[in-house]
C-alpha cells in the first residue's frame, strides 16, 4: 500500500535551518510528482512547493529562496530543505503525492519556530 512517512521536525530558533525528509512507499517513486504542504495553526493547509519526476520545482512565494525541495529516487525519499525559518513557519508539514488511485498524505511531522 502506499505510504508517506515524514520524519525531521523540531523545535528552531528564528532564522534556524531544518530539513524534512519524506520516505514513499507502495508506487513507483521516480514517475510521480510529490508536494509539500503545511497546515499552520487556525489556517488551512496550504502548498508549499513540489518537485516534478524530472526534477524541475516549484515553491510558494512566501518561502522562494528560503525553502528548497529535492528528492533522490533511489531512497524514494522528498527532502524540503528549510532555512531562514520565520516563527511563521510553525506548521505541521506534510508531503502528498497524487496517483490515479487517490490522493495520499503523510501523518506530518510538525516544524516550531520559536525563540
Amino acid at each position: 500500500q502506499v505510504q508517506l512517512v515524514e520524519s525531521g521536525g523540531g523545535l528552531v530558533q528564528p532564522g534556524g535551518s531544518l530539513t524534512l525528509s519524506c520516505a514513499a512507499s507502495g508506487f513507483t517513486f521516480s514517475d510521480h510528482i510529490i508536494a509539500w504542504y503545511r497546515q499552520r495553526p487556525g489556517k488551512e493547509r496550504e502548498w508549499v512547493a513540489m518537485i516534478y519526476s524530472g526534477g524541475n520545482t516549484d515553491s510558494a512565494h512566501s518561502v522562494k529562496g528560503r525553502f528548497t525541495i529535492s528528492r533522490d529516487n533511489a531512497k524514494s525519499t522528498v527532502y524540503l530543505q528549510m532555512r531562514s525559518l520565520k516563527p511563521e513557519d510553525t506548521a505541521v508539514y506534510y508531503c502528498n503525492v497524487k496517483l490515479l488511485a487517490g490522493d495520499y498524505w503523510g501523518q506530518g511531522t510538525q516544524v516550531t519556530v520559536s525563540s
